[in-house]
């Protein structure tokens, strides 16, 4: 009787060690297909956030970025994301600097910036990237190092080599000419400058270019130093503008000096301030791009790298259409030429 009692509280204490295995492998197994968040679920949480995209021009008040602010805001309307556009009030990248290091403070999403200088905005722009901050530059860009990728309007090498042959119909091909650009530090007018001066020793070989000077992007000095250059070398017969502000000044420094007929003209600047010098032909040829779509493209590249999407050639873009991207640049589309013929048909 003994016996059979201990074999039966045996047998109930090995069965009770069993059944706790089992609750216990039947909680391991439930916990570990108990259904948490999907990752579809996830990215559409992150869809439905509301950003904040800051975008920071070279400086805030030209037309120009203007312009860019105008299609940088309607993309936030469109896109439900908040936008900022704040930038430095001269082309000093000191000024930028500290513009990005307040958006820093602020917590945005983005910081989106076309740089005056890549070397001077090196530290705050790591320093974002460090903070969970995405870094994006467009219009003009800096080390790829500190950002994710460049929204760049044109291709250079397509721009400088246009502006060229725009100059070169202009002159026949033959005579000394100057470039009047902005910053020195502009990386995409400094590789516009670069693809200009070889596609001129590729094709026109009978040009020479005698100056290239700076002007900051400041009108007035742009308008001294266009004075300066026509003094300096009176046989030039031929002139380029690069960045918004400098076109402007040298039409009507040629037209102070009476020099409109003796002096070919081409540059990149905006049709409004452009129109009435291609129509009196203190200019003949302008040549840009939409900045508004420039504006749009970028808020709408930033949000779309915030939900996770990279940019792709041939991605077709709200409004802006198919974009072109090569290694880590977004490439919007084709410059656009504006002559006295079709100047009346722009806006911006």
């Amino acid at each position: 009787m003994y016996k059979k009692l201990v074999l039966f509280i045996l047998l109930f204490c090995l069965l009770l060690l069993t059944s706790c295995n089992v609750q216990k492998k039947y909680e391991v197994i439930y916990n570990d297909t108990e259904p948490g968040l999907s990752k579809e679920t996830i990215n559409e949480n992150k869809k439905s956030k509301i950003y904040t995209i800051a975008l920071v021009p070279k400086v805030e008040e030209i037309p120009y970025f203007v312009a860019v602010k105008e299609g940088a805001m309607e993309a936030g309307e469109d896109l439900k994301v908040k936008v900022i556009f704040k930038g430095p009030s001269s082309p000093d990248p000191k000024q930028q600097a500290e513009v990005i290091r307040d958006l820093i403070d602020q917590h945005v999403d983005v910081i989106a910036v076309s740089a005056n200088d890549p070397v001077e905005l090196g530290s705050v722009l790591q320093d974002a990237q460090e903070k969970g901050i995405k870094v994006l530059t467009w219009d003009s860009d800096t080390d790829p190092k500190q950002r994710e990728f460049f929204i760049n309007m044109i291709d250079p090498e397509i721009m400088g080599r246009h502006l060229m042959d725009l100059l070169a119909m202009e002159m026949q091909e033959q005579g000394e000419y100057a470039i009047l650009t902005g910053s020195p530090n502009a990386a995409n007018l400094n590789e516009w400058t670069a693809w200009l001066q070889l596609h001129q020793r590729e094709y026109y070989p009978k040009m020479k270019l005698v100056k290239i000077e700076y002007t900051n992007e400041d009108i007035h000095k742009a308008y001294n130093v266009t004075k300066k250059v026509l003094k300096n070398y009176p046989n030039l017969e031929g002139m380029i503008g690069l960045s918004t502000v400098t076109p402007p000044a040298i039409a009507q420094a040629l037209k102070d000096l009476g020099n409109t007929e003796r002096i070919a003209f081409v540059g990149t600047s905006t049709p409004n301030l452009m129109r009435d010098y291609l129509k009196e032909g203190s200019a003949q040829t302008i040549t840009l791009w939409s900045p508004q779509k420039l504006g749009y493209l970028t808020v709408t590249m930033a949000k779309s790298l915030l939900d996770g999407e990279w940019p792709y050639h041939g991605k077709s873009i709200r409004k802006i259409g198919n974009i072109e991207y090569d290694g880590d640049m977004v490439i919007m589309g084709q410059p656009i030429d504006f002559t006295k013929e079709n100047v009346d048909q722009y806006d911006f």
